[in-house]
């Protein structure tokens, strides 16, 4: 190669170098700045110290090999923190939540007939053809520790008629509980462990559940199909859910977290670890969860709680006065505006209402500021109150609105059922006298003369006589049976037979048993 030949070959490679030197130059004069993330507020590098001073490089240090830390975890609050877990308000309340296993004894039937009426009328119950012998059966379900002494609350449907209820804690530890309260109302049970042997149990918390609001998250926990302790997050779908059971107070939270079978009675909590409702149902085609799941509000579960922390009786405060909703034609008759509000429609002779000078026609638009959209919504409202509390109702009364505050009243007769025993035929059933808060609870007319049978002892001669549930006595050989101490006392005479008037279903029946 010629002289002039190398020359223009080694200025194309100057040329070159420069340009990729220069290139790398610019790249690092444009290049976005680093960022540091830690557990904390975002930082950038290029902030963390004034332009005008001048940094020395430091030499990189030398990587040494550590054992990994794990990583701190906090309760997401913010939504920004959404991407953080919830394993810390799981792991502070998944030992208050606990498995409860119910035993029941119910008759079994030999016979495939009977049940059979064609079969039973001809053989009858003495037959060895219809030979029956007890069932021993166990449900399971899920409750939660509301007090440190072992006090557990659950739902009513998953204790109903045990004999035996146990409780296993998340730790492998079994208790036999006893049952201290039950009320099938609200569909909620207490319950109290026998011998805690010392130990004292982790209690969750009772949060407002008035609070919540539609989209919070929420976790249910509980032992969904007897698989063990299952933890599931949802939000809240809706408030003041009713027609989800036919219990008195339906006022239901409900979720998109996933309830199934077994999950009654456990826990529906916020996201701070506290008690936010008591699951208890679901709408399912399949059995299984379709992400509509309802609780019990914290607040209705909190007084039934209590009550069976304290041991007292549950007795609810009765306002008086037949409910029914406001449609929108009576909205415009009533010149009301809106259909909304709970109408008097029946005021019981001498009740509060009536006392405090309500009337028919008036609409209770709100308790104690809580807006009333339905009767439902206002005996909720005054079952989570106590005897001898006061509330604040709006009502709307001939175009104008006016408030009053009243004192709430227990109902007359309150508490106070009778349990027939000894050695007569009507042993084992439990009545009521049909007062009228009673007569207004079945729908009766206020002025109903009689006792409502409201428990039948399994296999005890008042269930092998017939008597059920619900029945209304009337009388027997015709004294007249209305009131459950005047029953109890004619009850345990000995005549050589019985005739028993009652109702039942709407309908009277007579029927006369040996005695």
């Amino acid at each position: 190669m010629s002289k002039q030949g190398w020359i223009i070959a080694l200025g194309g490679v100057a040329v070159g170098v420069a340009l990729v030197l220069g290139y790398a130059e610019i790249s690092s004069r444009t290049a976005e700045p680093k960022v540091a993330v830690v557990a904390g507020p975002v930082v950038d590098e290029a902030e963390a110290a004034p332009a005008s001073e001048a940094v020395a490089p430091t030499p990189a240090p030398a990587i040494v090999a550590q054992a990994a830390v794990p990583e701190a975890r906090a309760v997401p609050v913010t939504r920004t923190e959404m991407q953080l877990s919830f394993a810390p308000v799981v792991k502070s309340v998944t030992p208050s939540v606990v498995n409860v296993y119910a035993t029941t004894i119910s008759q079994r039937a030999t016979s495939p007939f009977l049940n059979d009426p064609f079969f039973s009328q001809f053989f009858g119950g003495d037959s060895p053809f219809m030979d029956s012998r007890p069932q021993k059966s166990q449900s399971l379900g899920s409750g939660v520790i509301v007090d440190g002494a072992g006090v557990i609350l659950t739902n009513h449907h998953v204790i109903e008629g045990a004999t035996d209820i146990r409780i296993s804690t998340n730790d492998g530890h079994e208790y036999p509980v006893d049952l201290v309260l039950d009320d099938p109302k609200t569909d909620l049970a207490v319950l109290k462990v026998k011998d805690p042997k010392g130990a004292t149990f982790p209690a969750l918390a009772f949060a407002d559940s008035d609070q919540l609001e539609v989209g919070d998250l929420v976790l249910a926990i509980g032992n969904p199909f007897g698989v063990g302790q299952t933890v599931t997050s949802g939000i809240v779908s809706a408030l003041a859910r009713t027609g989800v059971e036919s219990s008195n107070y339906e006022f239901f939270i409900q979720t998109d977290a996933a309830i199934n079978p077994g999950n009654s009675g456990g826990a529906l909590v916020d996201l701070q670890g506290r008690l936010v409702g008591v699951n208890t149902a679901i709408v399912s085609r399949s059995g299984g969860s379709v992400g509509i799941g309802f609780a019990i509000p914290a607040n209705m579960a909190k007084l039934v709680a209590e009550t069976g922390i304290s041991g007292g009786a549950l007795v609810r405060p009765w306002f008086g006065a037949r409910m029914q909703p406001v449609t929108t034609d009576l909205a415009d008759s009533l010149g009301l505006g809106q259909a909304r509000g709970a109408l008097i429609s029946e005021l019981a002779p001498g009740g509060p209402a009536e006392k405090a000078g309500f009337a028919d026609g008036d609409v209770i638009l709100s308790v104690d500021g809580f807006n009333i959209e339905q009767p439902s919504a206002f005996d909720f409202r005054l079952a989570t109150k106590a005897v001898g509390a006061t509330a604040d109702l709006q009502y709307f009364r001939g175009g104008k609105t006016e408030d009053k505050v009243i004192t709430l009243e227990a109902p007359p007769g309150a508490g106070k059922p009778v349990k027939v025993s000894g050695n007569t035929r009507f042993a084992g059933t439990s009545v009521e006298t049909v007062t009228p808060a009673v007569a207004q609870e079945l729908g009766l007319p206020y002025d109903t003369h009689a006792v409502v049978v409201r428990d039948v002892d399994a296999g005890s001669p008042a269930d092998e006589m017939g008597l059920r549930p619900g029945d209304l006595i009337i009388s027997l050989n015709g004294d007249a049976t209305d009131d459950a101490e005047r029953f109890g006392k004619l009850a345990n005479d000995r005549p050589q037979s019985w005739r028993v008037v009652l109702q039942r279903g709407g309908r009277i029946v007579r029927a006369e048993v040996s005695g």
